[in-house]
């Protein structure tokens, strides 16, 4: 850090656990205080300075952890339940409880979830740009048809919000999916346009990290 301080987006993506942006949006509605004192896009700040968010200290040094989640079916990925559905939150030890998901897996798919409170991680793992692959366990109603799976590999489906297009390699019974797109229920949707649904859809790889033997329901803490 240089000697005029860090800039305070990075501060507080750092320290929430939350996006660059995100972190402007708070700072832009006036949710973040400096030594008493509301601030503005662009600000520096040090070791010596008092970060408030919504009043509370936010500490300068923070210890940064990475975990990696098996999550079950049923369970959604939000910190409050939606409706019957409880939370991811609900199976992780208190001591978890203030680390954000990295992405999202709706409530009827498994797999694995990361959490961190590093905002920056979150990012390079999320951003588009970044395009990490994610791998995906698929079960479908039916058999694909061969020329289904060469449409979606080679050219696309239209599903509503644009093309989508993913690789599949067909496992036994099972299909895999290499995504490295992020659109909401954007492989159910994809099958469910050409007419399957999908069964099962479990997540076992996001970037380098594999799901491995981590039990549904267990988490384990990882590195960045």
């Amino acid at each position: 850090m240089d000697n005029q301080g860090l800039r305070l987006n990075k501060f507080l993506a750092e320290r929430l656990g939350v996006s660059r942006r995100e972190a402007d949006e708070l700072i832009s509605a006036g949710k973040i205080t400096i030594n008493g004192k509301k601030t503005e896009l662009g600000a520096r700040v040090d070791k010596n300075d008092k970060v408030c968010y919504n009043g509370k200290i936010i500490p300068f040094n923070t210890d940064f952890l990475y975990i990696a989640f098996n999550k079950p079916v049923g369970y959604v990925c939000s910190r409050r339940a939606q409706g019957s559905a409880p939370t991811l939150y609900d199976l992780l030890p208190k001591k978890y409880h203030h680390l954000k998901t990295v992405g999202r897996l709706d409530k009827d798919s498994s797999g694995l979830i990361l959490l961190t409170n590093d905002g920056d991680f979150a990012f390079s793992m999320t951003h588009p740009k970044f395009r990490k692959t994610k791998v995906y366990e698929v079960d479908l109603d039916r058999p694909l048809e061969p020329l289904h799976q060469q449409m979606i590999t080679d050219y696309g489906v239209e599903i509503g919000d644009g093309i989508s297009q993913f690789k599949i390699i067909k496992d036994g019974d099972t299909y895999l999916v290499f995504l490295s797109e992020g659109r909401n229920r954007q492989i159910r949707r994809t099958f469910a346009a050409l007419g399957y649904t999908v069964k099962r859809l479990h997540r076992i790889q996001f970037g380098k990290y594999e799901l491995g033997s981590l039990g549904s329901g267990e988490a384990t803490e990882t590195t960045s």
